[in-house]
């Protein structure tokens, strides 16, 4: 018998013990104190490693020895306990991790707070597809550059310079891989001048869109690929600049036919800021450069975003009376607005609800999220110079 497996764990080794004991199972934790009296692990100390919660030092284990069985086990155990502290450091986050991420989208562009809004709950929505549309130089691509910055899952790609076959697959030599939609499946697909993108290289979009799948069919070649995306695209109108205020001037502008329109959940239209904003958007470009996100810091965000994606939020029944009113109401006001008001609006208003309720880590949708929800739609909504 070895002796050292009946010497009780003491001082600091016991203490650390001790913290452990309350995330691992009884079996893990005997197997750990023999290991430890057997000097084949010790104790380490780590961090989150992020400046947004209070990063206190956690117990994890280092293997002592060239045991592969030994390294396999600490990294498991290590994963469960890691684990737990980043998903506390999470809920510690959570009351304040609005206004932590939504700094992170194009804070150097003034006066787009709702589109900026909405961006944000879409890096936390099951599919929702939003499409920025409006004048050249008014924050567009700002915009989705910053959500390709903190979303888990990206693809980015210039609608001048994808063709459907891209969409779906890239070549490499005789091999065939995932395209600029699989590649974010279960994320954001990213597409800026999505006017510029042929109407025939669209087929794939608008597969990803509805169904969530891909599909390449080319020289007797097959392939299927998921691509379950939240796609965030930017164009252009016809003419480069929107010209008129009057709803159907507008509407005759709209790059797109109304089967590619209708399949966005949200269509903010933008027009070129006045020259007091455009000088503050000035300012805070020069700012924006002095202000750089720490990567640690923006691991973290991407971690909760992961985590909070994972939460099933309840849309409670009393709240479904409400959605059709409002739905109702934006019906008899079509007319005013540059898109029409179909179903696929309001599936949208209730995952943004959803979303936000995901953003503060609860479970179930409030009041003041439906509200918020509502407000964004009626802000895309609104034709004005600008928003």
């Amino acid at each position: 018998m070895n002796i050292n497996k009946l010497i009780p764990l003491v001082g600091e080794k016991r203490a650390n013990f001790n913290v452990i004991k309350e995330i691992l199972d009884k079996q893990d934790l005997k197997k750990i104190k023999n290991l430890l009296k057997d000097k084949s692990i010790s104790f380490a100390q780590t961090q989150i490693g992020t400046s947004y919660v209070a990063d206190a030092p956690f117990p994890t284990i280092d293997p002592s020895v060239a045991d592969k069985q030994v390294t396999d086990f600490t990294e498991l155990m290590n994963k469960t306990i890691s684990s737990y502290f980043k998903i506390r450091a999470f809920h510690e986050f959570a009351p304040n991790a609005r206004e932590v991420i939504l700094k992170k989208i194009a804070n150097n562009i003034t006066g787009l707070d709702k589109v900026k809004e909405a961006a944000l709950l879409q890096l936390f929505s099951e599919q929702l597809h939003i499409l920025l549309l409006g004048d050249p130089g008014v924050g567009k691509s700002d915009i989705i550059r910053a959500v390709q910055d903190v979303a888990p899952i990206s693809s980015f790609g210039l609608g001048s310079g994808t063709s459907s076959a891209g969409l779906a697959v890239t070549k490499k030599g005789n091999e065939m891989l995932p395209g600029l939609l699989p590649l974010a499946h279960e994320g954001i697909a990213i597409i800026d001048e999505l006017n510029l993108m042929k109407s025939e290289d669209r087929a794939s979009l608008y597969n990803a869109m509805e169904k969530g799948f891909v599909t390449y069919d080319k020289a007797g070649q097959h392939r299927t690929f998921d691509a379950k995306v939240n796609v965030l695209a930017s164009a252009n109108p016809k003419k480069d600049k929107f010209i008129g205020v009057r709803v159907e001037d507008l509407k005759n502008q709209v790059p797109f036919d109304s089967a590619l329109v209708t399949r966005f959940h949200l269509v903010f239209l933008i027009k070129r800021p006045g020259v007091d904003q455009f000088s503050e958007i000035e300012k805070k470009i020069a700012e924006k450069s002095k202000n750089k996100t720490n990567p640690r810091n923006l691991q973290f965000i991407k971690d909760y975003v992961d985590y909070a994606k994972t939460i099933d939020v309840e849309f409670p029944k009393n709240f479904q009376k409400e959605v059709v009113e409002f739905s109702k109401e934006l019906k008899q006001n079509e007319n005013n607005y540059l898109v029409e008001i179909s179903p696929r609006m309001i599936i949208g208003l209730i995952r943004l609800a959803k979303a936000s309720a995901r953003v503060d880590l609860r479970n179930k949708v409030e009041k003041h999220d439906l509200e918020k929800a509502k407000d964004i739609i009626k802000t895309s909504l609104i034709i004005k110079k600008s928003i």
